[in-house]
């Protein structure tokens, strides 16, 4: 990892993703700006219209996927320049035109869900009987009508719509806040060398064996969220505001309930997170307490649970990584495994390294019509290459899903979409443990494994409690602030640490700003059901069921054209039981036995003697 990240102007050009491909420069993405914006006028002509005749509904839908269709192309360029340097003046100019522009388009489309509603499914049944070529959109009305005591007026929902670009505000300003505005320093190495402290450098400084480092990257990241939390705490509390307020308006008991009824999933799949992850918490201080052991030290800190756990931790070059990832995957046959190696072999599907002012994390993106674009922020670890398998699961699910399905049914919910991306985790990390005995490896591929644990099925429950309680405060008329925020995120902690790691309070309190998931709404509690039904999924296929390869494929490509649970029921997992979770639970148990007999394979007590103090 370079000690001073480069400019971005400084990546080479194989490094980065093929933004051309979406737009061969910026004046074609203004003139398809403009275009759209000139389409805006034709969706208005058609409201008070739909229920003229069903020729007019089924031109209404086209027109209405072939705009968003366009819309997302737009979208996707803007987003991938603006993530590529948060600090470009001018990319973040164009993000936030194509915010205006799709809160324009969303408000002169609002009316057609109350329009739709209104026909009430005898009529549309009739006329999808009348013209065949509404039948492909059944699923989309019927999702409609089970939401219709949810939708509002005309009026009201294109008043909804506009207020979508404003109501974003505090999310907009967070992201600018913490990927461009804000500085962290540097932590220094034991041979005296300087290293960013940034977004895309974490992940590495945190793996590092030099405990010194570790400490002085985590400490130096979280106080610079502390050196901003009231204004930090302030957007949080204005995005759960709007949570509440959008709930109010559509007549849900809450913004919980709004938030999962948009996907149709019963609230017991959220208490189920919730619930199993406090009665499994032992397994967690037991972690934590073998940890501990195997570093050789007195006391646990936050920054040594990524800490390695062999001092001969594999280094791994990407274009090794990609070798892991298209062989790993060879259960699920050339079907998967042939798109996957052209996308990152050739059609450079992925934005590789860090570079100044590039946005923190990894994520999968793109929209129908682009190839399914990847950021990642590469260092070299088996931590980073666990997260390209995970974002090349989201990936190919987009992959799959837009190749079958039309626009309106070809995104899909975030429920399913982490079910896809722990899949490709479980079954790759399950391929480097077959390929290689050496215990040292072996204990390096199991630490990435509690690191991805950690995140989704403790983190993510964690913070799922967390969210749940400040929208309930919100709900009852209690202020958020900051402080408020943090001692509650404190308590959840020390609950989850059990007395097995020390407590650095202000640092473990201000976690919740480091998480932009908690502006996006319900969201954090379907990592947890996502790595619960991947690693179930993936023990029943290497275990040799011979029909879930197909079953797998299936799944991914239904998009939206099922409900999210009954496209995993395809695979013949349940998410309303809590089974799934406990099995999971049970799963990262064995990990935990299989580290305990491998540990003193690697160094014996003190495994880890790089990491002493």
């Amino acid at each position: 990892m370079a000690a001073v990240l480069p400019k971005r102007s400084e990546q080479p050009v194989e490094h980065t993703w093929a933004v051309e491909s979406v737009f061969p420069s910026v004046e074609a993405w203004e003139a398809a700006l403009a275009d759209l914006e000139g389409r805006i006028p034709k969706l208005e002509g058609f409201r008070g219209r739909l229920g003229e005749a069903p020729e007019t509904l089924l031109a209404w839908l086209r027109e209405l996927e072939a705009l968003q269709v366009d819309l997302g192309k737009v979208i996707t360029y803007s987003s991938m320049l603006h993530d590529a340097d948060t600090g470009d003046a001018a990319g973040a100019e164009r993000w936030q035109r194509v915010l205006g522009l799709a809160a324009r388009v969303e408000a002169a489309a609002s009316f057609h869900e109350t329009e739709i509603a209104t026909l009430g499914d005898e009529r549309l049944r009739e006329w999808t009987g009348a013209l065949p070529e509404l039948e492909q959109y059944r699923q989309h009305f019927e999702a409609l009508l089970r939401r219709r005591e949810h939708i509002r007026s005309a009026e009201v929902e294109e008043t909804l719509a506009l207020a979508a670009d404003p109501l974003g505000t505090p999310f907009v300003t967070h992201t600018l806040l913490v990927d461009a505005d804000l500085k962290f320093g540097t932590a220094t190495d034991a041979q005296g060398e300087a290293r960013d402290v940034a977004q895309g450098t974490m992940d590495a400084l945190l793996e590092s064996p030099e405990r010194e480092v570790r400490r002085q990257g985590w400490e130096q990241y979280a106080d610079g969220y502390l050196s901003v939390k009231n204004t930090l705490g302030a957007l949080l509390a204005g995005s759960v505001k709007t949570s509440v307020f959008r709930a109010r308006v559509r007549r849900y008991a809450s913004a919980r309930e709004a938030a999962m009824s948009q996907n149709f999933i019963p609230a017991e799949v959220y208490d189920n997170v919730t619930e199993t992850f406090r009665a499994n918490l032992d397994i967690w201080h037991r972690y934590w307490r073998v940890r501990r052991q195997a570093l050789g030290l007195d006391k646990l800190a936050v920054y040594d649970i990524w800490a390695p756990l062999t001092p001969r931790e594999p280094d791994v070059p990407y274009s090794k990584a990609l070798d892991w990832l298209v062989d790993g995957m060879a259960p699920l046959g050339a079907e998967y495994q042939e798109p996957l190696a052209r996308g990152l072999r050739e059609e450079r599907w992925v934005d590789v390294y860090p570079n100044q002012g590039k946005r923190g994390g990894a994520y999968s993106g793109g929209s129908h019509g682009t190839p399914p674009f990847s950021l990642m922020n590469w260092t070299g670890s088996l931590g980073q290459f666990s997260v390209l398998a995970h974002e090349m699961g989201h990936s190919m699910h987009s992959y799959f899903s837009r190749q079958a399905q039309s626009p309106i049914y070809s995104e899909y919910s975030i429920f399913v979409a982490e079910v896809a991306s722990n899949f490709n985790q479980a079954l790759v990390r399950a391929h480097l443990l077959a390929q290689e005995a050496d215990p040292h490896f072996q204990v390096a591929v199991i630490g990435e494994a509690m690191a991805n644990f950690h995140r989704y099925l403790f983190i993510m429950p964690t913070l799922a409690r967390f969210e749940d309680e400040i929208h309930r405060r919100v709900e009852r008329g209690e202020g958020l602030t900051a402080d408020n925020m943090s001692a509650l995120m404190l308590d959840l902690f020390r609950e989850g640490y059990g007395g097995e790691v020390e407590l650095d309070e202000a640092r473990i309190g201000i976690t919740w700003a480091q998480f932009p998931h908690l502006f996006m709404n319900f969201y954090v509690y379907q990592y947890a059901t996502g790595i619960s039904a991947a690693n179930a999924l993936a023990a029943q296929l290497l275990e040799g069921d011979a029909g879930l390869a197909g079953r797998y494929l299936e799944f991914l490509k239904a998009g939206s054209s099922r409900y999210p649970l009954d496209a995993l029921r395809l695979t013949g997992i349940d998410m309303t039981s809590p089974e799934p979770i406990e099995r999971a639970f049970q799963v990262l148990a064995g990990m935990i036995d299989r580290l305990e007999q491998l540990l003193p394979q690697v160094s014996g007590p003190g495994a880890a003697a790089p990491s002493r103090d």
